[in-house]
């Protein structure tokens, strides 16, 4: 047998996997092969999606299912035999696996990270490849996890036998919070973005600690209903029996799993805080959810529950934790334990990326003044100052604001979709309304179809609270649009939110991530791999700030007439945005403890007997004005030069003259691989061939985009190019069949360019289908073999006066 003439899968076949069952591995159980760790980022093209490669580990070994504990990355026999371990590392990064191989089929080059071995990288042969044991031994005197902690450790995830798995983020955060608690850590931070598991990671945290005993009474707490009830219903469903809601302020301590509102089990007299109808070590574990909001707040009431059962393990979770000068999750819980950024998320196509439209009106930037003595619409005289954005719809309403906001997000929504889920973010509750008001007028047609195509969901109102879970979930139409303040901003799950508008003004970077998180979420079912934020206030400005972490796709500024969305507009041109000056005031919307709200929204700090005056003003002309579009780039920060600039750079790194370029190109066997790994570093082809489509008033093809924009070069439309062809008389050395064929193919190009024509399957759409079967059209060509050399052939003349 020659080595050299085997692919990487005979290597894996015939070499690795027996090298592994000689050293004591179960193939079906602890041996994963070509194991998925990403889902490859999503690229945003316009109004269509692609997505990056997913990366793959060639092997992910596991001591048991989800605790991988080692790597092997495969190559094929004409590599070295630790070729793969560069690629191999980075995935033991990810998956928090130390030990790492890498072979070739001659044997492993073994990478460990414990420093147990003694030699951080050693050469073994085939059949000195460690058993499942040793790795496992090793792993735990590492890991310093001693024979009483292997318990909990080692016990299974829960498993519903659906084939649901964790993602590998939601397994090193599930194995390192049980480990910690294992061996005797008592407060715990875990910090994952929203959209990404959270609730399901913490679930199988709690069954695991109470499957093995080690945790026998847990509580987990939230602050909102509906986080309880999503949390009861859908991820915690096998506790069943023996998991119980507390409500009614009544205790039953014959349970073991307890879900609770802070509200429910606390007040502001000693007889509302029912929780102290528990001992204090009735309960050994607590879980927060969403503990940035009060409860590592020294001085908040939510914190005398933790006080009180303080002998219990403390696990905070949090997709913002908050660290101020009053409130710290870190100086509370410690650091955390493991950390998932929104832009690591984004990074992996677990999340959506995101597009930003940022409208500036005239008002907000430049203010406005009462003239002398005028009062507003209910005869109130307005205090004489300057007011701007941030008075506008808090201090004081401009009528005509309102309406312009409503009139842009129609247009948008009509522009694009008029039934994407959308949530319009306000000041507060009257604001809510009024702009229901304004966007129920607009959209009269929509409004008569379903009268719920407006909703304002906030918490003063049961109607439109009702309607709260219709409009999260994916399979009810309405209501479209809702208007809120504080209700959603934070535990709705959201998953066909395709667009978040924000009239309110943000200078919290914890409520700003929780909003943002509310579009982040994937459904491909319903096509939604990707959002867009409607910004009215400058809280994108946000973006800017160090503290965040996921940048977004584009950031566009219509101005004065220009449309709304992005996609029907091009500047070339972007400029750099202001950095906001950030409030140390993280504005938690903490609830009074005791108090009679219980419904989930901070809007009831809108209460009539503390209302302040808000002056109501109409007639005042407000416009919009500015104009800025910035995108995101691969290394997922804004780029702040020009578009051209930026796509010369990246491109030249790679092929630093056109002759480079050229010679790529050209020895390509499909040139759409190209075209894909360019927007992979960062080519946005939309904008690019539309700014190329003006100038020759047809549409170029991407290899005379790059050629134009980065070399120089007079750039040609796909009709011009095909033309060429034409006139070569190249068709005369084909008849038949394969002559019409070719043709067609060409006239494809023209219309749809060069992706298409690159795939066989082509042949079964019109109008090659009307010719024969794909089977009688490539025969023609004497088979797949001649077929494809003859698309090769028809691609190398299209491109062959640029060569």
């Amino acid at each position: 047998m020659d080595k050299k003439k085997l692919t990487e899968r005979d290597i894996c076949t015939k070499f690795i996997n027996p090298a592994l069952v000689q050293a004591g591995w179960d193939i079906l159980s602890q041996v994963h092969e070509e194991f998925p760790v990403t889902n490859g980022r999503i690229i945003v093209r316009g109004r269509m999606h692609t997505r990056a490669r997913p990366r793959r580990a060639d092997y992910v070994l596991s001591y048991q299912k989800n605790m991988p504990i080692a790597i092997i990355e495969a190559k094929d026999n004409k590599h070295s035999l630790g070729d793969g371990m560069q690629q191999a590392l980075a995935y033991s990064d990810a998956l928090d696996a130390p030990f790492v191989f890498s072979s070739n089929g001659d044997g492993f080059l073994f990478h460990d990270r414990t420093g147990l071995f003694g030699q951080t990288e050693t050469t073994l042969e085939l059949n000195e490849f460690p058993s499942p044991e040793t790795l496992w031994q090793l792993y735990c005197q590492y890991k310093g996890i001693g024979p009483a902690a292997r318990k909990a450790v080692e016990q299974a995830y829960y498993d519903d036998g659906s084939g649901r798995t964790p993602r590998y983020y939601q397994s090193v955060a599930i194995n390192r919070t049980v480990e910690a608690v294992a061996k005797g850590q008592n407060r715990i931070l875990l910090v994952m973005a929203t959209g990404t598991g959270k609730t399901f990671t913490a679930f199988q945290i709690i069954w695991r600690l109470w499957k093995s005993k080690q945790k026998k009474r847990i509580l987990f707490l939230a602050d909102r209903n509906i986080l309880v009830d999503q949390t009861k219903n859908n991820d915690f469903r096998p506790f069943s029996d023996v998991m119980t809601k507390v409500t009614n302020r009544k205790v039953d301590p014959s349970y073991e799993i307890y879900l609770s509102l802070y509200q429910a089990v606390t007040g502001s007299e000693e007889d509302q805080n029912i929780y102290k109808q528990f001992s204090p070590d009735f309960f050994d574990l607590i879980v927060i959810d969403e503990c940035h909001r009060g409860s590592a707040s020294a001085d908040s009431a939510w914190r005398q529950i933790l006080d009180y059962f303080s002998s219990a393990t403390h696990i905070g979770m949090t997709a913002t934790p908050k660290e101020t000068k009053e409130v710290s999750n870190i100086d509370y819980f410690g650091e955390p334990v493991y950390t998932y950024s929104l832009k690591q998320g984004i990074e992996d196509g677990f999340l959506a990326p995101y597009k930003v439209v940022r409208i500036d009106l005239d008002r907000d930037l430049q203010g406005w003044r009462p003239s002398k003595g005028q009062t507003d619409k209910h005869g109130e005289l307005i205090e004489d100052r300057i007011y701007n954005q941030k008075d506008f719809d808090r201090q004081l309403v401009l009528e005509s604001r309102t309406q312009l906001v409503a009139e842009k997000v129609t247009e948008f929504m009509t522009r694009t979709d008029p039934y994407q889920k959308t949530i319009v973010f306000c000041e507060d509750i009257d604001h809510a309304e009024r702009m229901r008001q304004a966007l129920v007028n607009l959209n009269p047609e929509r409004v008569k179809e379903n009268r719920k195509y407006v909703m304002r969901i906030t918490g003063d109102e049961q109607e439109g609270k009702a309607e709260l879970d219709n409009f999260i979930n994916p399979e009810e139409r309405y209501p479209v649009i809702a208007t809120t303040s504080k209700l959603m901003t934070t535990g709705v799950d959201a998953q066909t939110c395709k667009l978040i508008v924000l009239d309110q003004r943000i200078q919290s970077m914890t409520e700003f991530k929780q909003i943002i998180g509310r579009g982040t979420r994937i459904n491909d079912d319903y096509n939604k791999h990707w959002f867009t934020i409607l910004d009215f206030k400058k809280a994108t400005e946000l973006f800017a700030d160090p503290d965040f972490d996921g940048e977004p796709v584009k950031v566009y500024e219509p101005k004065g007439g220009a449309p709304v969305n992005p996609d029907d507009v091009y500047d070339d041109e972007p400029q750099d945005g202001e950095i906001p000056e950030c409030s140390d005031d993280e504005g938690s919307y903490d609830i009074p403890p005791g108090s009679d709200w219980h419904s989930d929204d901070g809007d009831a700090s809108d209460d009539t007997s503390t209302k302040r005056i808000k002056y109501v003003v109409d007639g005042v002309d407000v416009s919009v004005i500015a104009e800025r579009v910035q995108y995101l780039g691969p290394d997922g920060k804004l780029i702040t030069e020009s578009l051209k600039d930026f796509t010369r750079k990246q491109v030249k790194q790679q092929y630093a003259t056109l002759d480079d370029f050229l010679r790529r190109w050209n020895e390509a066997d499909r040139k759409q691989a190209i075209i894909d790994e360019l927007a992979e570093q960062g080519v946005i082809w939309d904008d690019l061939t539309r700014d190329v489509s003006k100038k020759l008033g047809e549409e170029p093809d991407p290899f005379d985009v790059i050629c134009h924009i980065v070399y120089d070069q007079p750039p040609l439309s796909r009709k011009e190019r095909a033309e060429q062809v034409r006139k070569q008389n190249y068709f005369s050395k084909y008849e038949g069949a394969s002559k019409e064929v070719l043709s067609a193919l060409l006239d494809k190009y023209t219309d749809a360019g060069i992706e298409p024509i690159e795939k066989v399957a082509v042949l079964n759409t019109a109008p090659f289908s009307q010719m024969g079967s794909l089977m009688e059209l490539v025969s023609a060509f004497g088979g797949k073999p001649g077929y494809t050399e003859a698309v090769k052939d028809l691609e190398d003349e299209l491109y062959r006066q640029t060569s």
